[in-house]
């Protein structure tokens, strides 16, 4: 459907970051975040030539709590949690963006991050500078309406947070971390620690373990040395109740 297009577009690209480049830079793998796929064909081809594909590391830090956000990041692959850091170092996870969104978009000038954005799992996402975003936002159309859309999402992903805290077991809030993170990977399979669930939710790493186990006995995951694989995801669901909310 975009083989014209994307001709016309990849010759616009430097021969050097076509051959290093990994996947392939097109309107096709842009097309991987979901919110880039709600574009128009024009809207896309306009906006492509300002994205950058870019390598997504776990444990980088896209940016801080207060500082300015140069870029927005469009995930293909990569899982980015959002997360509420004190003063103390202490840190907790307020929401989580995959394939169908982006972090780090700026609606004015001199506004500042009110949280830290970092990568949990590895992949690739396609980076844009701020100010063309805005530019592009204000300009109204689909963009527009997109990041109204994902912004509306992530409200209601943190009112389910806070609700969860509030009145969700530890075992429930587990199955919903889990599920999140199920929703933005590409297979069944999760690389995460106990100690890094147990972090972000905010419970002692002994709860995880104790919850874990329950749900391997239980035949709803499988749990080995830094991987979880999700076996009955109906049932975790079901276990995590009104906690979990699909993406």
């Amino acid at each position: 459907m975009y083989a014209a297009n994307q001709t016309s577009v990849s010759a616009s690209i430097p021969r050097a970051m076509q051959q290093t480049a990994a996947p392939v830079i097109s309107l096709t793998g842009a097309q991987q975040n979901e919110l880039l796929r709600g574009l128009s064909r024009e809207e896309l081809i306009d906006l492509f030539v300002h994205l950058d594909l870019v390598p997504l590391e776990a444990g980088k830090r896209l940016f801080d709590t207060g500082e300015s956000m140069e870029y927005a990041f469009f995930p293909t692959n990569a899982i980015i949690s959002l997360q509420y850091e004190t003063e103390d170092g202490g840190a907790a996870e307020v929401a989580v963006v995959g394939r169908e969104g982006v972090v780090g978009v700026s609606m004015y000038e001199a506004e500042r991050a009110n949280c830290s954005a970092v990568v949990q799992t590895s992949g690739y996402g396609y980076r844009i500078k701020s100010a063309v975003l805005r530019q592009a936002f204000f300009s109204g159309g689909a963009l527009a309406q997109q990041l109204m859309r994902h912004t509306s999402s992530l409200f209601a992903q943190l009112a389910q947070t806070v609700a969860g805290v509030r009145h969700g077991s530890i075992e429930q809030r587990l199955c919903r971390w889990l599920l999140e993170r199920l929703d933005r990977s590409l297979s069944n399979e999760l690389k995460v620690t106990q100690e890094m669930i147990a972090n972000m939710l905010g419970v002692r790493r002994e709860s995880i373990t104790c919850c874990a186990g329950k749900l391997q006995e239980e035949g709803l995951i499988e749990y080995r040395r830094g991987t979880v694989t999700v076996i009955d995801r109906h049932a975790m669901e079901r276990r995590a109740g009104g906690c979990y909310s699909p993406a």
